[in-house]
């Protein structure tokens, strides 16, 4: 069993190149689609606590309801976004990658490198183009 976990969205090109970064070290993460299993109340409140983040930061607004929902709303509360994030996961960003190393928004994609335990294999080119990992395992 992998002691990496990605919540996933392959629709997503950062969270599709997060995932290749991170078998590109070797190792082969438990994905989870969050969109069809999303956390549970629990599990995502663990989650930005263990990223050290407001909830307000994990709201994704592109191609969400945020507007429709009023989430720019500043007087809501924690506990509102996070029914909000619950009723409509798309409302979570991601991808969020969980290691030994800790938790992370992996925005973009190479944060993850900083959570894996392993070196980077080989190179790496992002779906854009930008080469991310050099021949030699190396960040560039």
């Amino acid at each position: 069993m992998s002691q990496i976990t990605i919540y996933h969205n392959p629709q997503c090109g950062t969270s599709r190149n997060t995932l290749e970064l991170i078998r590109n070290s070797g190792e082969e993460p438990t994905v989870i689609e969050y969109l069809k299993t999303p956390p549970d109340r629990t599990a995502l409140v663990r989650l930005i606590k263990d990223m050290g983040i407001e909830v307000r930061a994990l709201l994704r607004i592109k191609g969400t309801p945020y507007e429709e929902l009023g989430l720019d709303d500043t007087s809501l509360t924690d506990d509102q976004l996070i029914d909000a994030m619950m009723a409509h996961p798309i409302l979570i960003n991601r991808p969020i990658v969980v290691t030994p190393l800790g938790t992370r928004l992996c925005r973009p994609s190479e944060a993850v490198l900083d959570l894996l335990p392993q070196e980077q294999r080989g190179s790496f080119v992002k779906e854009d183009g930008q080469v991310v990992i050099d021949e030699n395992g190396r960040r560039v």
